[in-house]
C-alpha cells in the first residue's frame, strides 16, 4: 500500500472513532486539525506555516502514530525496499537471486520517519546520496551502482520525510529535492539512478523566513498539497494547559502546590506580549516563554522553601519578580524601546495580575479592607518571608481575610497558600489605586494612600 494510502486509512479510522489524528496538541481542535485531516484524507504533502513555538514540529513528529506499526522490508535493505517490489539495485539483485526465500526484516513505524533541519549548508549528498569511498576501495567500480551511500530521503523510502525551517534550504538543493520527489530521477556523481520512492513529505516553515530571508522555490511550493497555518493559544485556559502539559516539575525534595490564580497570570503574560506594541511580533512570542516562566516561578518558590524550612513550595506574586531572567532571553524589544526591557515586562506583569484579580477576587466590602490601612496598618511581602508571617499580617489586618480565604479556597488552606492569595489581593488592591506600594526588589510594603 502506498504510505499516502496508509496515512489516509488510518487517519480515517481515527477520524471516525472520534479520536484525534495526532497526540499531545492542544488549542487546535477547531483551526488546524481539521485542516491537517483534510490534506491526510486527500493524501497530500503538508507544509506548517507559523511563528517559533507553535508545535510544529511536534505535529509532524505525532504523524508517526498513524502508520502501521511494523512493515516488511528486504534484509539488508538501506531504503526499505518492498519484497514484492523492489527498487533498489541492491535488492533487486537479491530478490532475483533467492526469490521465495528472500530473507525479510520488519521495520517498526518509529524508523520509518526522516527530519533534517534546514541550514544553509546542507548538501545533496547529506538528502540524496554520495558515492561511498570505502565502498570503492573495496574493489567496486565507480560506475557500480553499489558504490552509492544513500542520503535521508531514500532512507525513509515508504516513510514520511520532515525538513524544518524549509526555507533556510538552497534553492539548489530545493531542486534537487523535487528531483528526487517529482520526476524520480536524480544524478550522483554520473549515475543516473532511477529511484521510484514512495515518500510523504513535510515541512514548517517560519512565515518571516518565508517572504524574507529564504524563498521555496515555486515548483516546490507547488508540490504541497495543503499549506496549514499554526498559531498561538488563543485563550488564557489553553495556555494553561499546555503549561500544565509541558513544564518540568521536579518530583524529589520539597513538595510544590501553584496557585490556580498563578497559573492564569504567567499564561496571562505570555498573551498580552502578543500584543504588545513595544515587543517585536514579526518573530513571535512563543509557548515556550510560559512555560519557561512557570518553571522560573516554581523554582523561585522551592527556594524559599529550602530557605525557610517550609514544608511546601508555594509560589507567590513577589516571585514574578524572578521572571525577568525567563523572559529576555524570549521576547525581542522594538529598537525604539532598547534599554527599558525590565519596564517593558514589569508592565506586562502588573497588566497580568490586575486582569487576574479582576477574574478571581470578588470584594464585598472594598472600603472595609482600606479602612484597615487608612488606620496606619501596612503589610510586608516578598519572595524570602514565611508564609507564618502573612498569618500575622491577617491578625493585623482583619479586612483581609474574607477576599483571601476565598480566593485560596476555604478554611483548610495551608499557609503557603493563603500567603499566595494574601499577595494577590494586596497587589490587586495596589494596581485599582486603593493602596500604596513601596517596592524595593522582591520585597514590598503595602500602605494606605493617605
Amino acid at each position: 500500500m502506498p504510505i499516502a494510502d496508509e496515512l489516509r486509512r488510518n487517519a480515517a479510522e481515527r477520524i471516525a472513532a472520534g479520536r484525534p489524528v495526532v497526540e499531545g496538541v492542544l488549542g487546535f481542535d477547531e483551526t488546524v486539525v481539521p485542516q491537517l485531516e483534510n490534506a491526510l484524507l486527500a493524501g497530500h504533502d503538508v507544509i506548517l506555516l507559523g511563528e517559533r513555538g507553535q508545535a510544529k514540529t511536534r505535529i509532524l513528529r505525532a504523524l508517526v502514530t498513524l502508520l502501521d506499526e511494523w512493515m516488511p522490508v528486504v534484509a539488508g535493505s538501506e531504503i526499505n525496499d518492498d519484497p514484492l517490489h523492489p527498487i533498489s539495485r541492491f535488492a533487486r539483485l537479491r530478490v532475483a537471486d533467492e526469490g521465495d526465500d528472500t530473507p525479510v526484516d520488519w521495520v517498526h513505524r518509529s524508523d520509518r520517519y526522516g527530519e533534517k533541519l534546514a541550514t544553509p549548508d546542507t548538501s545533496i549528498a547529506d538528502l540524496i546520496g554520495e558515492v561511498d569511498p570505502i565502498k570503492v576501495a573495496e574493489g567496486r567500480y565507480l560506475s557500480d551502482e553499489l558504490t552509492l551511500h544513500y542520503g535521508l530521503v531514500p532512507r525513509v523510502n515508504r516513510g514520511i520525510f520532515a525538513i524544518n525551517e524549509l526555507p533556510d534550504l538552497a534553492e539548489r538543493i530545493q531542486v534537487g529535492l523535487l528531483n528526487v520527489l517529482e520526476e524520480r530521477d536524480v544524478q550522483i556523481r554520473g549515475h543516473r539512478v532511477r529511484l521510484p520512492l514512495d515518500v510523504v513529505l513535510v515541512a514548517t516553515a517560519n512565515p518571516e523566513d518565508y517572504t524574507n530571508r529564504g524563498r521555496i522555490i515555486t515548483p516546490l511550493k507547488d508540490r504541497f498539497g495543503a499549506q496549514i497555518r499554526t498559531h498561538y493559544p488563543r485563550d488564557v485556559a489553553t495556555e494553561v494547559a499546555v503549561v500544565r502539559a509541558e513544564a518540568r516539575i521536579p518530583s524529589d525534595g520539597v513538595p510544590v502546590t501553584v496557585p490556580e490564580h498563578l497559573e492564569e497570570v504567567v499564561a496571562e503574560v505570555s498573551q498580552l506580549a502578543r500584543r504588545n506594541p513595544h515587543l517585536n511580533q514579526r518573530s513571535g512570542v512563543s509557548v515556550r516563554l510560559s512555560i519557561a516562566n512557570f518553571e522560573t516561578l516554581v523554582a523561585s518558590a522551592r527556594r524559599r522553601a529550602l530557605r525557610t524550612g517550609e514544608p511546601e513550595a508555594v509560589p507567590r506574586v513577589s516571585d514574578l519578580a524572578a521572571l525577568v531572567s525567563s523572559t529576555q532571553g524570549k521576547v525581542e524589544v522594538e529598537a525604539l524601546e532598547e534599554g527599558r526591557e525590565e519596564e517593558v515586562f514589569a508592565q506586562l506583569v502588573a497588566t497580568a495580575v490586575l486582569a487576574v484579580f479582576r477574574r478571581r477576587v470578588v470584594l464585598a466590602d472594598p472600603a472595609g479592607v482600606v479602612a484597615d490601612f487608612d488606620a496606619g496598618k501596612v503589610v510586608h511581602t516578598g519572595d524570602d518571608l514565611p508564609a507564618a508571617q502573612y498569618l500575622a499580617a491577617l491578625r493585623e489586618v482583619p479586612g483581609l481575610e474574607a477576599p483571601a480565604r476565598a480566593l485560596a479556597g476555604g478554611e483548610g488552606e495551608s499557609p503557603g497558600m493563603l500567603a499566595a492569595a494574601v499577595e494577590l489581593v494586596l497587589e490587586g488592591l495596589h494596581l485599582t489605586k486603593r493602596l500604596n506600594k513601596d517596592a524595593s526588589g522582591s520585597r514590598a510594603v503595602y500602605r494606605s494612600r493617605h
